[in-house]
């Protein structure tokens, strides 16, 4: 039960984190509407840099202490484990969720990017 609850706490963590990312994205997009090959051309480009953070934020995980997690802030105190279980559950569970967010963002990305090839080959006919 306490392995789903971390791993479910640090989804929402990392999602908190990424929705914040993306309004900002999103508005740098809302701001290129006007020519939308544009628009989705830097959407995607700045999805897949968000992508590499994550990933690379994912290398990193078991490198950042688990007390000074968001994930450990959130746990009850009543529902933290010992210390070298933590350590090791709360990097594998902030690790996968990066890495889960990361793939969102890769295909985003992709998408984006695709809109863009798709709109400019529209426009140039």
């Amino acid at each position: 039960m306490m392995l789903s609850q971390i791993h479910y706490l640090a989804r929402i963590s990392v999602a908190r984190a990424c929705g914040f990312a993306f309004i900002g994205m999103g508005m740098i997009v809302a701001g290129l509407s006007s020519r939308l090959e544009i628009a989705f051309a830097v959407g995607g480009c700045i999805c897949l840099i968000a992508c590499l953070i994550l990933a690379l934020k994912a290398m990193d995980a078991h490198h950042r202490p688990y007390n000074r997690t968001e994930v450990w802030l959130m746990l009850d105190p009543a529902d933290r484990p010992g210390p070298e279980y933590a350590q090791r559950v709360i990097s594998m569970a902030r690790r996968d969720a990066f890495l889960n967010f990361a793939h969102y963002a890769a295909w985003l990305g992709a998408g984006q990017l695709t809109a863009s090839i798709a709109l400019q080959a529209f426009l140039l006919r």
